[in-house]
């Protein structure tokens, strides 16, 4: 007689005084058996909190609790991103002024133009299913934000020819300069927005919100800046957006820091 052979003639009897005298030893000598007997006999309700021990649990799960609103339908969350996004690159172009049409084809306009929207609206879709848990990804944000860099790295290869630029640094430096503030202007708004869901993984988001934050400021210094060479646009008006992506992946790092600090911490209680 092993344990499996006193399982089975529990579950046919379920009390030790209907076991036979050979499973009644084993289970006289066999802790674990002795678990499962006592279990299976117990009456019941046995072992259930008292009525004060479950009121106070329920008091402590309702202290916190606070009415929410409900997320906004989708559509509404698209319309907000877009609107600021078109707004800010709006008024930065209208800030820094728009001299870069004048030296670019009606191509090489209108398909990085396309492609930044483009990249723009994928990484809003994203951005509000992080903002909704659940939420299943078409893309994972992560590699969306790396292809959606590389992608443009390909386009602006494709479209403009690399030059030897004298004062590649100074004139780079300049560009910089001029769609970082874009880039954080945007951020802002951004970030309210976000505020209307739940965001439970901050470095992904944050990633997701600097990269589409830093192309605002590409796309300004896209209209803006009548440099054609290929190096100088990708190193310094999409290092934009580059730059944005590590600050908002740095912002949501330390969040993610904070969050479990916070969860970790003992209650007061």
């Amino acid at each position: 007689m092993n344990c499996r052979d006193v399982g089975h003639a529990l579950l046919e009897k379920s009390v030790t005084a209907n076991l036979s005298a050979e499973a009644q030893e084993h289970v006289n000598g066999c802790k674990r058996c002795q678990e499962l007997v006592q279990a299976l006999n117990s009456p019941p309700g046995a072992g259930l909190p008292s009525p004060a021990t479950l009121r106070q649990i329920e008091q402590r799960m309702v202290a916190d609790l606070r009415p929410v609103r409900p997320v906004a339908p989708a559509q509404y969350l698209f319309a907000a991103f877009a609107s600021i996004f078109i707004l800010v690159v709006a008024l930065g172009v209208y800030r820094i002024g728009a001299f870069a049409f004048a030296m670019m084809s009606r191509l090489q306009a209108a398909v990085i133009l396309s492609a930044l929207a483009i990249s723009a609206g994928l990484l809003t879709y994203s951005l509000i299913h992080q903002m909704i848990p659940g939420s299943r990804h078409s893309i994972p944000p992560n590699l969306l934000s790396f292809g959606i860099i590389i992608s443009l790295m390909v386009v602006i290869a494709a479209l403009f020819q690399f030059q030897h630029e004298q004062n590649f640094w100074a004139n780079g430096w300049t560009c910089i300069r001029a769609g970082t503030p874009i880039g954080f202007l945007a951020a802002v708004p951004f970030w309210l927005v976000l505020r209307k869901g739940t965001v439970l993984s901050p470095r992904p988001t944050g990633a997701t919100t600097g990269l589409l934050a830093g192309l605002t400021g590409t796309s300004a210094l896209e209209m803006h800046c009548p440099n054609m060479d290929a190096w100088h646009i990708l190193v310094s008006h999409l290092g934009v957006a580059v730059l944005g992506v590590m600050a908002g992946l740095l912002i949501g790092h330390i969040a993610e820091i904070a969050d479990s600090r916070a969860f970790s911490r003992p209650s007061a209680d």
